[in-house]
């Protein structure tokens, strides 16, 4: 699945203790490789979870949701961080808070706490990732600065792959009567490794030169107004079903609503004041990067949803063991992966079409999820067409940067990152409590296939038509 790159030609980072580059690499990408792990690791144990703890579904939900919530919403800020702290200091604090939160959420002792704690290892996330790539475009020049990128695509798509496996693995091995909570306790000896390994090897912080303040910076008050725009919009769509759809959670949507609002304003007035808003009005401007954020909304909100859905259904109505569904989707994430890393392999005039034929055929596979929720090998290979067709979303964010100024070049990509990460929240609250509702009223997860089929391919089929513009570009695939 991964690519195999030679890491000779590496240079050594700027200020490094040793002068290895190949071990300094090592390092960042496998903290990288840890918060990705935790985005997929986790859906393999829910329903192991849910018996442990006690816990509903709209709390397996925000077991899933609250990490990535946090993450998405703080990467931008992340990012920013390390321009002003030093991006060695900050992956040091990310790193420590998500290893610390990783234990937590290992020991915690209920479905709440265990929100609580993932909300927190998604924030430790947040000031993690970010500093990966800043670091390695720092520290690395020309072929080595490639090959470098090489690997780090790789170590993404393979967080993926890993993450279903071992999920299901560890939970199967119970080690130690520990059940689901080695999907997290894992993470603390690693963590603690890099700790001690990444003072001795990683490039020392240049000193920051900028002048704007620490709140023009990391623009505050569009965190502060974006933050519960985004939690009053999830929370409600995943408590609502459980509770009955009460008065409160209607008035957090309109509250959403308002915030939303206010967290435009604010953007639009940071930016006429020569501030540094988290989205760009100017950035939201460039051609085709508005089409690319309602498709990377529609693309990956339709695969967390699938994996989340999924999960419970192989482990439900096919009474699958924890390692049986993680293996089970090793094909599919494998597709996946294949498809992110080989598609600038293909000729330049076709990158761009690739987009909405992808999202095209995942919307065909997904229709068929219902008929062929009985499992088999027809089904197995209905999950590989649908990851050969999700394949495609690396390729919007080249699609889409390939437009953008050069100096805008980083918020952008932080924006459709963001995009990125809510939208798979936004499929888990949505079509995650469709599937619930329907496996509920009918009693049977095969049942519920159906009609979640059809929701998944309805927005696989709108993501395929927001990127038809993208198709029509032919200077989105020059490397």
């Amino acid at each position: 699945m991964t690519q195999t790159t030679d890491l000779r030609g590496i240079v050594p980072e700027r200020g490094s203790r040793n002068g290895s580059g190949g071990v300094a690499l090592a390092v960042i990408l496998l903290g990288q490789f840890m918060a990705i792990l935790d985005v997929n690791i986790v859906n393999v144990a829910l329903p192991t979870m849910r018996v442990d703890l006690h816990a509903s579904g709209a709390g397996l939900q925000l077991v899933v949701a609250g990490y990535i919530i946090s993450y998405a919403v703080l990467l931008i800020t992340g990012a920013r961080l390390g321009d002003l702290a030093g991006h060695r200091r900050m992956f040091h604090v990310g790193l420590a808070s998500f290893t610390v939160a990783s234990l937590a959420c290992g020991l915690a002792p209920t479905t709440g706490t265990l929100v609580v704690f993932r909300f927190v290892q998604g924030v430790g996330a947040a000031m993690l990732t970010p500093q990966v790539m800043s670091m390695i475009q720092r520290s690395f020049t020309g072929a080595a600065r490639a090959r470098a990128l090489g690997i780090y695509s790789a170590v993404i798509a393979g967080g993926v792959v890993v993450g279903q496996a071992a999920g299901g693995l560890l939970v199967s091995a119970d080690l130690f009567g520990t059940g689901w909570r080695t999907v997290f306790l894992v993470n603390v000896p690693i963590g603690v490794a890099l700790l001690l390994a990444s003072p001795r090897v990683l490039p020392r912080d240049e000193t920051s030169h900028r002048t704007g303040g620490l709140g023009a910076e990391l623009d505050l008050p569009g965190l502060l107004t974006l933050a519960p725009a985004v939690l009053l919009f999830v929370v409600p769509l995943i408590m609502g079903h459980e509770l009955g759809w009460p008065l409160w959670g209607w008035a957090s949507l309109a509250a959403s609503a308002v915030f939303m609002a206010a967290f435009t304003a604010v953007e639009r007035r940071v930016a006429a004041a020569g501030g540094r808003p988290l989205i760009s009005p100017r950035v939201l401007r460039a051609p085709l990067l508005l089409p690319a954020c309602v498709a990377m909304v529609f693309g990956p909100g339709s695969w967390g949803a699938f994996l989340f859905t999924t999960t419970l259904h192989l482990q439900g109505d096919m009474r699958l063991s924890p390692l049986e569904s993680g293996l089970a989707f090793v094909p599919c994430v494998t597709a996946f992966a294949l498809v992110g890393l080989n598609w600038q392999r293909l000729p330049a005039r076709w990158h761009g079409r690739l987009i909405p034929a992808g999202f095209a055929v995942a919307a065909a596979g997904y229709l068929c999820v219902g008929p062929l929720a009985g499992g088999g090998v027809p089904y197995e290979t209905l999950t590989v067409i649908i990851g050969f067709g999700l394949g495609v979303m690396p390729i919007i964010m080249t699609t889409a940067l390939r437009h953008v100024a050069p100096e805008d070049a980083a918020d952008a990509s932080g924006l459709l990152l963001t995009l990125m990460q809510l939208a798979q929240v936004i499929g888990i609250a949505t079509i995650g409590t469709l599937f619930l509702t329907l496996a509920e009223s009918s009693g049977s997860t095969r049942h519920a296939e159906y009609g979640t089929g059809w929701a998944l391919a309805g927005a696989a089929l709108l993501g395929a038509l927001c990127a038809l513009s993208l198709g029509r570009s032919r200077t989105t695939a020059k490397h």
